[in-house]
């Protein structure tokens, strides 16, 4: 935690943004002082172009004053963070907000950030799963996916920037939702992932691989009928709207369920091994 005496302050951006001293929010209010503080933490620890935040703030049309804005808001988030953790203006600027060589750097340590605490417990799920541990994986990832509030960065205006931030983000939350799921899967937790594949499903309507899973665990609970069925929605949308059939992968298990073929609940996602197999939005694969 960034310490500022005996204060610790946590940092969030996985759902609203937020700025937490023990118990008590501190986080802007103002929508171009949440732009710049997201920015800033999005990429914690790099320094941050002048020209970066103000491309953010304004896109290619900054006003004559944009340069004496954007310090304003770096002095007004100064006091704030000297505010909620009882330091001084000068020591918030010399330890946390610093100035650099042509921009801004947001230090922090270790666990300040939640983003940063998400990667970490991903990571020690990776390597569960890499060692054929699912018990553990399963409490890892499952922890992973609880420090989200919410989308990311819900509250935030978002540029360019931030909205490629803030999507890095969520794609990296599904493909941690695809591991947990098939690690249940492969722990004969059938039932336990319906509700779940149900809005994934429906949030994500041509992601392959989260209606593959769908579907293996819908005829596995003996919905046969249903499973068909979310193969046939996944069809509809994939060819209506973006002129493409299912994958492989995809029509093979339809096959299987068509003909009432006994699957193997193991046959899900890969384990990882060293790289990360990510899905698009499309489905496809993607090494990490």
């Amino acid at each position: 935690m960034i310490d500022g005496g005996e204060t610790a302050v946590n940092l969030g951006v996985l759902g609203p943004l937020s700025v937490q001293v023990e118990d008590e929010l501190h986080t802007p209010s103002a929508p171009k002082m949440r732009s710049v503080l997201a920015t800033l933490l999005v990429h914690a620890d790099q320094v941050v172009p002048v020209s970066s935040l103000i491309r953010e703030l304004w896109d290619e049309n900054p006003p004559v004053s944009c340069l004496t804005t954007l310090q304003t808001y770096i002095l007004n988030l100064r006091k704030l963070l000297a505010s909620a953790t009882g330091m001084d203006t000068s020591e918030v600027a010399a330890e946390m907000l610093v100035t650099r060589s042509g921009g801004y750097l947001f230090r922090i340590n270790r666990g300040d950030l939640d983003v940063h605490r998400f990667h970490q417990l991903v990571a020690d799920g990776r390597r569960a799963l890499s060692s054929g541990d699912d018990e553990t994986a399963l409490s890892t990832l499952s922890s992973a996916l609880q420090l989200w509030r919410g989308p990311a960065l819900v509250d935030v205006v978002v540029g360019s920037i931030l909205e490629g931030r803030r999507q890095q983000f969520e794609e990296s939350r599904l493909v941690v939702l695809e591991y947990l799921v098939d690690t249940q899967l492969r722990l004969g937790m059938y039932r336990e992932v319906l509700t779940e594949l149900a809005a994934l499903t429906a949030d994500n309507p041509y992601h392959e691989g989260l209606h593959i899973q769908y579907m293996r665990a819908l005829y596995l609970n003996g919905r046969r009928a249903q499973a068909l069925e979310v193969f046939q929605r996944l069809r509809v949308n994939l060819v209506n709207h973006l002129g493409l059939d299912p994958g492989p992968l995809a029509q093979q298990l339809h096959r299987s369920i068509l003909n009432a073929e006994a699957i193997d609940a193991q046959g899900g996602l890969r384990r990882p091994t060293g790289d990360i197999v990510r899905m698009s939005s499309s489905g496809a694969a993607r090494v990490y």
